[in-house]
């Protein structure tokens, strides 16, 4: 059985300034293999602790930064305890300009930063390291594993625009992907056009759509959860780390 995870507050120096970033990881053994888990827009909150800390139960070390620490620390903004229909119209309205303002050079930026940091880290094993991100948090994964070919081995990304880039990004991935999608994110006919482009980029991947699910399905503190849905997330994400990261 897996040692119960223990969770750190760390502060990553950046070329912008420094990042609040939480890590999780088994509190006996290691060092263990590292998982760079970004959030949702939303950010860190009890929900993200909760999945980073379900992750580091199963032998990892999983660091959730601070997507949008330019702004100040996590959270961001103030969070209800639950996320209804109201109160995300309402946190989107002062969420997208931070969205629009994490650009793709600020998040390469980052993700050279959050890299380098997990190479610091006495929990943290040599080798490779894999990438996971919800949301807008999925986009970070997809950047950071097309930038970091020789580093990153797996990639997942659940309800999130992974090709928001463009489909020439899919050529820079050597990982594993996984692409979980909401049902209310892509139609069938997108999801066979996105799974061309990663066939013709020769990715080694899986991509479906998650049935009868709504953006934000992983997510147990907002209106969008679907229980089963993330289930079958984690039941998609641990063979896929297992696979691709040293033994736990």
């Amino acid at each position: 059985m897996p040692a119960q995870p223990r969770t750190d507050l760390l502060h990553i120096p950046t070329p912008d300034g420094h990042a609040d970033a939480l890590a999780a990881f088994p509190s006996e053994g290691g060092p263990h293999p590292a998982v760079l888990m970004y959030p949702d827009g939303f950010g860190i909150r009890p929900a993200l602790r909760a999945l980073a800390r379900e992750l580091a139960g199963h032998g990892y070390y999983v660091l959730v930064p601070n997507l949008f620490y330019r702004h100040g620390p996590a959270p961001v903004l103030e969070l209800p305890a639950y996320i209804g229909e109201d109160a995300r119209h309402d946190l989107f309205t002062h969420l997208m300009p931070l969205i629009t303002a994490h650009t793709r050079e600020r998040a390469l930026r980052d993700a050279d930063a959050f890299l380098r940091v997990l190479t610091t880290r006495p929990e943290v094993a040599a080798g490779p390291v894999a990438v996971t991100g919800y949301c807008i948090g999925g986009l970070q994964a997809v950047r950071t594993a097309a930038a970091h070919p020789h580093r990153v081995a797996a990639l997942a990304a659940f309800h999130a625009p992974v090709a928001a880039d463009g489909p020439e990004v899919f050529a820079e991935l050597t990982a594993e992907v996984h692409l979980g999608h909401a049902a209310s994110d892509l139609t069938p006919e997108a999801l066979a056009e996105l799974n061309h482009a990663l066939d013709a980029a020769r990715v080694r991947h899986t991509s479906e759509i998650y049935p009868g699910t709504v953006h934000g399905f992983t997510m147990p503190d907002t209106d969008a959860f679907d229980p089963a849905a993330l289930r079958l997330h984690w039941a998609r994400l641990l063979p896929l780390l297992a696979r691709t990261l040293p033994a736990v």
